[in-house]
């Protein structure tokens, strides 16, 4: 009986005592919906831009990520990406700013929490940019503010619409006021895209867009779109309810909640971002 081919074949014994085998190596091939906790195969979960197949949840994609979803294939140019940031105030709570910096950058590879360039988006060009959250919460400091405001510029130049996809906790501590004046630099370089080169500013806030980035640049869209139930406002809700005593009507500060109040122009899902974005370039800049 033991002739042929042997289909199925006894695992050898575990070892008594030793250290249990690790079930975590290796490429992880499932991924958890945050809000109906379906168990979606990560593949089928990366074809639809990271949406849970269930329930439509948008989860949260990397920066590169964003910026595949939203050009053209292979015509993005990233600039500025040797800007890096510094430590003028010698930071530390827990840990030294210096240190949280450069382990950050090893641990995502990026040498700060925004990523733009030059790229065509259904054969228009543009200026682009999207923050990476996983950079110390998409925070905004001098670096950020500094490539949000050489983006601008360039299309000032250009004579191109900007794209600037938020998703970010506001300013970084870190960094103080240096951080905060990072939001008067950012604005006052929206005006001369409006007033010189009469382009137009597409905002696009996604979960979540908070503090100082939610209290200047990305709510100064000519059009401002916004992801569904994304959080976006200055504060959090609990700190609001802390600080007024009083408890907040539901879903406030949602993306829901901001179009009904007229703070956004419109929700768009995830996978028709690209398509609604190509359609009003085309109408705030026809000729091109």
């Amino acid at each position: 009986m033991t002739d042929g081919p042997r289909w199925f074949e006894q695992a050898p014994p575990q070892p008594q005592g030793g250290p249990r085998p690790n079930r975590t190596d290796g490429p992880q091939l499932w991924t958890k919906c945050p809000s109906c906790k379906a168990l979606l195969y990560k593949e089928d979960l990366e074809a639809n831009m990271r949406v849970c197949l269930r329930c439509g949840h948008h989860l949260r994609l990397s920066a590169q990520e964003r910026i595949d979803c939203l050009v053209d294939a292979g015509s993005f140019e990233r600039h500025d990406q040797q800007v890096r940031p510094l430590d003028p105030l010698q930071f530390v709570d827990s840990h030294a700013y210096e240190k949280r910096l450069r382990d950050t950058q090893t641990r995502t590879g990026q040498p700060d929490a925004y990523l733009a360039g030059s790229a065509r988006m259904d054969g228009r060009p543009v200026q682009v940019g999207t923050f990476d959250f996983s950079f110390m919460g998409g925070s905004m400091g001098s670096v950020v503010g500094e490539l949000i405001t050489r983006q601008i510029e360039r299309g000032v130049a250009l004579r191109q619409p900007v794209i600037i996809v938020s998703a970010s906790g506001g300013a970084r501590m870190q960094e103080g006021v240096l951080s905060l004046m990072q939001m008067a630099k950012t604005s006052a370089a929206l005006s001369q895209l409006r007033d010189v080169a009469r382009m137009p500013y597409i905002s696009v806030l996604t979960h979540p867009t908070t503090g100082g980035v939610a209290a200047s640049f990305s709510m100064l869209g000519d059009l401002i779109l916004a992801e569904p139930e994304a959080l976006i406002g200055f504060a959090g809700p609990r700190v609001i309810e802390q600080t007024i005593g009083q408890t907040l009507p539901p879903g406030f500060q949602t993306s829901e909640y901001l179009l009904d109040h007229g703070m956004v122009d419109q929700i768009v899902p995830r996978l028709q971002l690209r398509e609604t974005i190509c359609r009003f370039l085309g109408l705030l800049c026809p000729a091109g």
